[in-house]
């Protein structure tokens, strides 16, 4: 398995996880000019030189060298709601209180924002169904970590997801369908396709501003609000083994969770380490069941690259990896040139090379939305 950026050959596959994914996945919509757009866009942000973070976009792809085959997407959006605001409801408790008559009321409230204006945003993770194989999903979902680990300065100093929200087998939202109700009559899949092609105005026109009290919907919606739909479970609960967590924000059609963390504190980042590449043909590339795997990269931009290789490639020192030749090739590295690694699991963090240390980011610093919307 092997990331690399996007590019223009890679359409047709795009637009295949597009149409496959559902209408709940609206970073990526079945609409070939967009997503064409999409993908020069993030070409380009991988090309581009940067000091602070902007309008970028980076998408990869999970291909299969053998075949060709792209098996899955997974992106960032460096700076999220600059060019078009990034809309949440603010799930809040709200106190009416009359000391007069000694009468208190507590009332749940959703509120529609736009809070995380700036945030770096992790997106368009999907893992095909006939490519789900040991460790795809979580390289899918690290590889963006130690990305961003490497790359500190094109992200903002908060990270954020926005889950996928509970929708029943025939793509309908319960938290829709109460809002098409009483306020936008329009199908959910029409509506998560205005936003997937960037139409956000329909958002002031027609859905409300003032606070809505949950105790006024229908039991189905105010029991999804703040849920995840049954197939990003594991996604959510690799996210929160990074250290992300829920602030209130919930997305405004389907009510899935936005959680959120620090950039230096997200456990992958701090546990990505720059290492020396020593060539070695003993060297094994496929990372084995009975080792403890991790993933490894090289480092750079457009032409970026990150697979799956053994934990126990890296040296004892932590600051050199072994890898074979066939490895170095696919990755584009060579004898005492940089990689980048990180443990695919967890607990490897015990070993004493791998503890958390900010330093690792900080030295490259200065010496040089399984679903998410």
């Amino acid at each position: 398995m092997l990331i690399r950026p996007v590019a223009p050959k890679d359409l047709d596959a795009l637009y295949r996880i597009a149409d496959e994914s559902g209408p709940g996945f609206t970073s990526l919509m079945p609409d070939r000019d967009a997503l064409l757009r999409k993908i020069e866009h993030s070409v380009e942000s991988f090309a581009r030189e940067v000091e602070t973070p902007s309008d970028e976009h980076y998408l990869f792809v999970l291909e299969d060298p053998a075949t060709g085959s792209i098996m899955g997407t997974t992106g960032i959006e460096a700076c999220a709601g600059q060019t078009r605001p990034l809309y949440h409801f603010h799930h809040n408790t709200v106190v009416h209180h009359s000391r007069e008559l000694g009468l208190r009321k507590q009332v749940d409230t959703l509120t529609r924002c736009n809070h995380y204006t700036g945030c770096t945003e992790i997106c368009s993770l999907y893992l095909r169904p006939d490519f789900r194989r040991a460790n795809a999903g979580k390289l899918l979902s690290r590889v963006r970590f130690l990305f961003m680990a490497q790359h500190p300065d094109r992200f903002s100093s908060t990270v954020i997801a926005e889950m996928r929200g509970v929708s029943d087998a025939a793509g309908q939202s319960p938290f829709w369908s109460w809002l098409r109700e009483h306020f936008v009559d329009m199908e959910f899949a029409s509506a998560t396709s205005l936003v997937g092609a960037g139409y956000t105005d329909f958002i002031d026109e027609l859905m409300p501003g003032a606070p809505l009290y949950t105790h006024l919907m229908s039991r189905e919606a105010r029991a999804v609000i703040g849920q995840v739909h049954p197939q990003t479970q594991p996604a959510l609960r690799m996210l929160e083994n990074e250290g992300f967590r829920p602030r209130g924000f919930v997305d405004l059609f389907d009510a899935g969770p936005t959680v959120e963390a620090e950039l230096r504190r997200i456990r992958s980042i701090r546990q990505s380490r720059r290492a020396s590449v020593i060539l070695d043909a003993n060297a094994s590339d496929a990372p084995d069941e009975l080792m403890s795997p991790m993933i490894v990269a090289n480092g750079r931009l457009s032409d970026f690259r990150a697979t799956i290789t053994e934990h126990d490639n890296m040296l004892a020192t932590g600051e050199s990896v072994r890898i074979g030749p066939r490895l170095a090739e696919n990755l584009g590295l060579q004898a005492d040139g940089v990689a980048w690694s990180l443990p695919l699991q967890p607990n490897s963090a015990s070993r004493p090379h791998e503890q958390p240390d900010a330093s690792a980011m900080n030295a490259h610093r200065f010496g040089e939305r399984h679903h998410a919307h």
